[in-house]
């Protein structure tokens, strides 16, 4: 009875995992879209919510550092075209 258990409790957390990583890339995609759709005034203070919220979503593990930086720095390359 206990494998039943563990196996119920296992698959709530892992529901529970998805929609906040779910939350996070969302979070992730809206804050790189509004860098990318900014007027180029107001782009260097978007730029700067996207990089804080890929550090916040790389640090929870939700994506990779490495990913991290990659998408850190894409972002970078549009806001000095």
């Amino acid at each position: 009875m206990s494998a039943k258990g563990s196996e119920l409790k296992r698959v709530k957390q892992s529901r529970k995992a998805n929609a906040r990583n779910k939350h996070y890339k969302t979070m992730l995609k809206n804050a790189i879209k509004a860098v990318e759709e900014a007027p180029s005034g107001n782009r260097q203070d978007q730029y700067k919510k996207a990089v804080s919220v890929i550090d916040k979503v790389s640090s929870k593990g939700v994506i990779h550092k490495n990913k991290a930086s990659r998408k850190k720095s894409r972002l970078a390359k549009v806001l000095n075209k």
